[in-house]
């Protein structure tokens, strides 16, 4: 029997990108309003006119890049993030004000308890509750 060679050497998604129109206001409201920290904030190019900037929950090993638009609009991409108990992060955010979000959470049949918002640029983020791992 001969062994079968696996199709890919890729063993984790580190970055996620979300193209932005304006990184200082994403990097605010990523930090300020969900309270992610800052994972990368630097700048490249012949005269540090690009920058690459990168977000996270405190303790995640992805993260998520802030990017101007590589041509087209800003917005329309989606990402998932886990916590183990929804309805206190539905809670949270609520009371913080100023972010896009469902009114409730709500699941499906099957489905785990979840609710969407959107970033100032229209980006989707399904907040999805998975059990605390312990």
């Amino acid at each position: 029997m001969s062994e079968q060679q696996s199709p890919t050497t890729v063993s984790n998604i580190g970055v996620a990108m979300f193209a932005v129109a304006d990184q200082d206001a994403a990097l605010a409201f990523y930090t300020e309003k969900l309270g992610y920290e800052v994972r990368s904030d630097t700048r490249f190019g012949e005269n540090g006119e690009m920058r690459w900037l990168e977000v996270a929950p405190p303790g995640s090993n992805a993260r998520l890049a802030l990017n101007p638009p590589m041509g087209g609009q800003p917005g329309g991409g989606s990402i998932g993030v886990e916590t183990p108990d929804v309805m206190a992060g539905h809670r949270r955010l609520s009371a913080i004000g100023g972010i896009d979000l469902d009114p409730e959470p709500m699941s499906a049949p099957g489905a785990p308890l979840l609710f969407m918002m959107r970033d100032p640029d229209s980006n989707n983020i399904a907040v999805v509750e998975v059990p605390a791992s312990g």
